[in-house]
């Protein structure tokens, strides 16, 4: 089933690990997925956007125990800290799902009880390094000098000797080549995709689904000595978060509407997870798999790789209080290529927003309106898109401007969508520039006035709507200074019909008088070192 057709679509961030409060690079990944869910949106289609927390595992009982608190009221906090910021960054979630929800219990009992019934779940013995942090066995190979974790370089992986249930991940080997073979998309970005074509052509091991000595999670339904280990529950977090608040949790429910997921976006640490365990587990429980994984880059600051061993990890809370959310979004979202390692530079990211929001696209509205009321009495002039040539200078940008962003957010490309419409909007200011309305006024050459204004709104208005998904503060200010009573943030009729009028270029009404302008983004500064 092909979910465009029916005007769905449905995507995840990762369930986060309620370890410690958010960090930027979470913030990241759910800036994205806001954004490609309010695109989705705003074309009229019916969005799913599931977010949400992982809870379960060794890490969080020993987290717990050290804060000598129950690991629940542990998860509690940190997930009240998960929501708050995503309330501040304005992000439009639709589920928030925890893995410590009752309903999650029944879903994954009833999931185990279909792999088990596939022959695909067998108790064996387990000896390897397991580092605590990744919660898995590590081969030597993924190891560094006195059985250190390459990721969790201050942790040493800990020796473990001890009876596991396994999953028949090597069953699926083939399964999961052909998948990828003819499904060349299902991965994503393609160096992505190459990394796990490199890792499963190594040869697939069964991997360990349960622990022993940890009260923390689910018990293995069959065997209550034993506990469903982290990976295994938290992934059907995925399905649980399906069901609707008064449906019995049931997997037949869950899957009823919104399963199979077209979009998991994910962080490129948790890639293996997500494109080799989980399309193998729904395999085994005879479930539809996901259209697509996308595995995204990591954040640096300044250049260097962020850790509490080096100070240098950005806050996201202290961010998006100082600088406001759309500044945050824009910056993450615009700088940063999708798939690509990012930079985070308080400098550069200062520059940016003061460029493209204050300076280029604030201050071109704020010019026009104040011409506007000058030249004509606040009122948009009589004109539509049929009154300009299509070689204008931008009515030649924007006429296409819509299927450009259009096709970028269909290929997850939310920075060249952003790139797109500031090319627009550049365009306005040199043409506000070349064509000096102010000069035509005073020799009364009234008509060629009303043009360029005209021109000039109706740009910032189109650039203000396709920029809606990644800054939907500052472009319902925009809107409403053109006189829309539109909220980005709040939901309104968002058509099929609404879309391809309002993503046209020509779309300003007419004769409509305009209020005040007001600054729509204010010019950030580097805080004061003192």
């Amino acid at each position: 089933m092909n979910h465009t057709e029916n005007h769905k679509f449905s995507l995840t961030t990762p369930l986060y690990y309620v370890n410690g409060v958010p960090h930027i690079g979470s913030a990241y990944t759910t800036m994205v997925a806001d954004a490609i869910a309010r695109f989705h949106r705003l074309q009229g289609k019916s969005v799913l956007l599931v977010t949400g927390t992982d809870e379960h595992g060794q890490k969080i009982q020993r987290t717990a125990a050290e804060e000598n608190v129950e690991p629940q009221v542990h998860c509690d906090r940190i997930v009240e800290s998960f929501k708050s910021l995503w309330d501040k960054l304005d992000i439009k979630y639709d589920r928030f799902i925890r893995t410590t929800d009752p309903q999650h219990k029944q879903i994954v009992n009833e999931f185990f009880a279909r792999v088990w019934e596939q022959d695909d779940i067998y108790l064996d013995r387990q000896q390897g390094w397991y580092c605590v942090s990744c919660e898995e066995f590590k081969e030597e190979r993924d190891l560094i000098e006195d059985h250190y974790c390459a990721i969790h370089t201050n942790k040493q992986a800990e020796w473990r000797d001890e009876e596991n249930y396994f999953f028949r991940l090597s069953k699926y080997q083939q399964q999961l080549e052909k998948l990828y073979e003819s499904q060349p998309d299902f991965i994503q970005p393609a160096s992505r995709r190459n990394e796990v074509l490199n890792f499963v052509q190594q040869g697939l091991k069964d991997f360990s689904i349960s622990r022993i000595d940890l009260d923390w999670g689910f018990p293995i339904p069959i065997d209550d000595q034993h506990t469903i280990y982290v990976w295994f529950d938290a992934l059907l977090g995925y399905i649980t978060a399906l069901l609707d608040p008064d449906q019995a949790p049931t997997l037949d429910n869950a899957l009823a509407k919104w399963w199979p997921i077209d979009l998991h976006l994910i962080g490129k640490d948790i890639l293996r997870f997500h494109a080799v365990y989980w399309p193998a587990m729904l395999a085994s429980a005879g479930l539809p798999l996901p259209s697509k994984v996308f595995g995204h880059g990591f954040l640096t600051k300044d250049g260097l790789k962020m850790g509490k061993t080096l100070g240098n990890t950005i806050d996201p809370i202290e961010l998006v209080d100082r600088y406001g959310a759309d500044a945050v979004r824009y910056y993450f979202l615009k700088e940063i290529e999708l798939g690509n390692d990012g930079d985070f530079n308080e400098t550069r990211f200062i520059n940016v927003l003061n460029n493209d929001l204050a300076d280029v696209l604030g201050n071109s509205l704020n010019r026009t309106l104040g011409m506007l009321k000058k030249y004509c009495q606040s009122t948009v002039p009589q004109l539509s898109s049929a009154d300009f040539s299509s070689d204008h200078p931008l009515k030649s940008i924007g006429m296409t401007l819509g299927d450009r962003v259009v096709q970028a957010y269909e290929n997850l490309q939310v920075s060249q969508a952003c790139t797109a419409v500031l090319t627009l909007v550049r365009a306005v200011n040199k043409y506000i520039d070349d064509s000096a309305p102010w000069k035509l006024f005073k020799q009364e050459q009234h008509s060629e006035v009303e043009q360029i204004l005209y021109a000039v709104l109706e740009s910032i208005r189109l650039s203000a709507y396709l920029l809606s998904p990644v800054i939907p503060s500052t472009s319902s200010k925009i809107y409403q200074q053109l006189g829309f009573d539109w909220d980005f943030n709040q939901e309104q009729e968002n058509s099929q019909g609404a879309f391809s009028t309002h993503s046209n270029w020509g779309e300003l009404p007419m004769s409509k008088a305009l209020g005040q302008a007001s600054p729509v983004f204010l010019k950030l500064e580097l805080p004061s070192k003192d």
